[in-house]
């Protein structure tokens, strides 16, 4: 029974953090306060009262229009809220109660709203990515990986990446990796360690390249295609985090073969 209520808290706490995040993901990139106006649709003005702005179900109740002019409301908005929410209740089910568990569902917000504005606007904000830096930091003088773990795995995901972005702008003097990776791989590495950064480069390439390697093959952007690889950033470092053990063993195994 404990556990039950446990879950629940944790899914209506993921709930009202993505509501939240869905403002972050919309309101951030266009410069625009976070906490002031409120809520409203993007297209009246019509300011939402509190009935209009209960997670997923006003949204579903609403039919997915705004309640004066009637426009639709993108479907994400409820997306993003259920995905934060079955995050939440997956590490609160998998995390012991402690500073790691905090250190954990902050990182979850994080990579939650870095991979919505990176699909959409292609940037990675240093607003949510060097304090995050910070934050893992701090959460590792009393949480895992552990303050050198941590320093390490910052130091790493900056300098990997950098690497790379660097010797492609050498060979085809153009951009290839943007400096909002580098940081968010920087990020990553101060929450969960060096091992979980390499986990997370390893399958962010294969699995950013797969992808891209469809998507030429359907003729649907040619050879230029851009990826907005912070997506898959975000998506392969909460594998790491969630199934990082397994996946490291894995992966030494691999190579040893």
């Amino acid at each position: 029974m404990i556990d039950a209520v446990v879950m629940f808290y944790a899914l209506v706490m993921g709930l009202c953090v993505g509501s939240f995040l869905n403002v972050v993901i919309y309101r951030l990139p266009l410069g625009q306060s976070l906490v002031s106006p409120g809520s409203r649709c993007t297209k009246c003005g019509y300011q939402l009262r509190w009935y209009d702005n209960v997670p997923v179900l006003s949204w579903a109740f609403l039919g997915g229009r705004c309640r004066q002019c009637r426009a639709p409301i993108s479907a994400q908005y409820p997306i993003v809220e259920i995905i934060t929410a079955l995050l939440f209740v997956l590490v609160v089910w998998l995390t012991p109660a402690g500073p790691l568990l905090v250190s954990r569902l902050i990182l979850v917000a994080i990579l939650v709203a870095l991979f919505g504005i990176d699909l959409e606007h292609q940037i990675l904000p240093n607003a949510i990515t060097l304090p995050g830096i910070v934050i893992g930091l701090m959460f590792s003088f009393i949480a895992p990986p552990g303050w050198q773990d941590a320093l390490i795995g910052a130091a790493l995901g900056a300098g990997v990446l950098y690497g790379i972005a660097g010797a492609y702008y050498l060979v085809r003097r153009e951009e290839g990796l943007g400096m909002g990776d580098v940081k968010m791989l920087a990020m990553i590495g101060a929450f969960l360690g060096w091992k979980a950064v390499l986990v997370t480069l390893v399958l962010s390439s294969f699995s950013g390249a797969a992808i891209g390697l469809a998507l030429i093959a359907a003729q649907r952007g040619g050879m230029k295609l851009a990826l907005p690889f912070g997506t898959f950033l975000a998506v392969c470092a909460l594998a790491a985090m969630l199934v990082g053990d397994p996946l490291m063993a894995w992966y030494a195994g691999f190579f040893s073969l």
